[in-house]
């Protein structure tokens, strides 16, 4: 992997947020707000609040937030910098999160996607994710439906490197 993104995890600061907002705003129609993020950080329970961070030069570039309840993960926002995608980032993050959360305990991840956003649903499948399910109405601006993706990380192979 000498050849894919040099980035890193690391839990998200207070200090990330105009940041993480910038992201945000480009990445997503209908996007979180501040304080929608504050709450994140500040929920240290069961939310695992991460910024994606390139290493040459400590940028955030991205970020990860899921939820753990013991066994189950719910991913609840992804998103990378635009100068940065297409580039592994999205994926090499991803399986960094769910790395983190097997370790602690996890065994099913859980996320919605729109239908309409093929390089997501790819990179997911590629995971090994499979649609489960379709929740009516989830989106707004524009109003679309979501798929329900699930994995199931009993075996670690879908998430770990080929």
């Amino acid at each position: 992997m000498s050849e894919g993104p040099q980035i890193s995890l690391r839990r998200m600061r207070e200090g990330d947020l105009p940041a993480v907002m910038a992201i945000e705003t480009v990445s997503f129609s209908n996007p979180w707000s501040e304080e929608t993020f504050r709450g994140e950080i500040q929920n240290r329970p069961i939310s695992h609040p991460f910024v994606i961070v390139d290493g040459p030069n400590a940028r955030v570039v991205g970020y990860l937030i899921y939820w753990q309840i013991q066994q189950d993960v719910q991913v609840n926002n992804i998103a990378v910098h635009p100068d940065f995608r297409g580039r592994g980032v999205g994926e090499t993050a991803l399986r960094a999160g769910l790395a983190l959360a097997v370790a602690a305990g996890a065994a099913f991840v859980t996320m919605e996607v729109r239908p309409s956003n093929a390089p997501a649903l790819a990179l997911y499948r590629k995971l090994g994710f499979r649609v489960m399910g379709v929740r009516q109405g989830y989106y707004t601006n524009p109003n679309e439906d979501a798929h329900v993706m699930g994995l199931s990380l009993s075996n670690e192979r879908p998430v770990s490197e080929s």
